[in-house]
């Protein structure tokens, strides 16, 4: 027993290098001032109109962004789940190929195609339309986010929706059921694991992401995380940036509770 513990002791030290001396870094800053007292300062900054209109809109864009990538995989999971297994593959490999670019990369490719000399604003021209102001908007910060993380919608989704039993759906039909009643009642409840995993891979993410929003918003629109960033590297300031992270993590927090208590007891309410 004692031998099998030592294989557990690289891990171990991983967890506390790469994990617990940070966020206890993190909640030193947090709680002191710049002279080395003790604060809740840093906290209550995120209290602030600034701070909270970010909030707020960071909120809102990683909402938007959650319910369309669910709209878009949802259907998507169930087109992998009843393809054949030669496309099925085909299909995953396809989903997942954008992933392997780097993250960078590919937000980059939407600012050529967004912005004001871009291809979609010169496929717009060529076909006699105005061109469009796409750039430095929500609206692209938002296609950014849906982007970038659909992929990690779908497949938690798909992977619960490839276990539920044909049976159960036949089933189902066999009892006279129409097909929107057995997708409310058969296959809704049991893809809820799955779109609690999608929900959660997605909307923490897109809530704390400033990549995104510097790429696609220009500096022009600032989120949440663009002002933690902002505070750590442009203005040095890691007493406000920490309590502000740390305020996020408390917030994230309840947020994967909440969705994993609705994963425990949502498929039974939609029963």
């Amino acid at each position: 027993m004692i031998a099998k513990k030592r294989f557990a002791a690289p891990f171990i030290i991983w967890i506390i290098a790469g994990t617990v001396i940070p966020l206890a870094s993190i909640a030193y800053y947090g709680f002191s001032s710049r002279d080395g007292g003790f604060t809740f300062s840093n906290i209550t900054a995120m209290f602030q109109h600034d701070h909270m209109q970010a909030l707020g809109l960071s909120l809102l864009l990683a909402v938007i962004s959650t319910i369309i990538c669910l709209l878009l995989a949802f259907p998507m999971a169930m087109v992998l789940r009843d393809s054949k297994y030669g496309k099925q593959g085909f299909l995953i490999f396809v989903i997942i190929l954008p992933m392997w670019m780097n993250f960078l990369l590919r937000t980059m490719a939407w600012q050529v195609l967004l912005e004001r000399q871009g291809v979609i604003n010169g496929l717009l021209a060529a076909a006699g339309l105005p061109r469009q102001e796409m750039m430095n908007t929500p609206g692209a910060i938002v296609l950014g986010m849906v982007y970038d993380f659909l992929p990690f919608m779908i497949l938690p989704i798909y992977n619960t929706v490839s276990k539920i039993d044909n049976h159960l759906i036949e089933a189902a039909y066999d009892l006279g059921a129409s097909k929107a009643m057995t997708f409310a009642r058969v296959v809704l409840p049991l893809s809820v694991p799955g779109i609690v995993s999608g929900i959660t891979m997605v909307f923490i993410p897109a809530l704390t992401t400033f990549v995104i929003s510097n790429m696609l918003g220009g500096g022009k629109i600032n989120l949440i995380g663009n002002i933690i960033e902002q505070e750590f590297t442009v203005n040095s300031n890691w007493y406000l940036g920490s309590g502000l992270s740390l305020v996020m993590m408390v917030f994230i927090i309840f947020s994967m509770v909440l969705l994993q208590k609705f994963d425990k007891t949502g498929g039974a309410n939609l029963i």
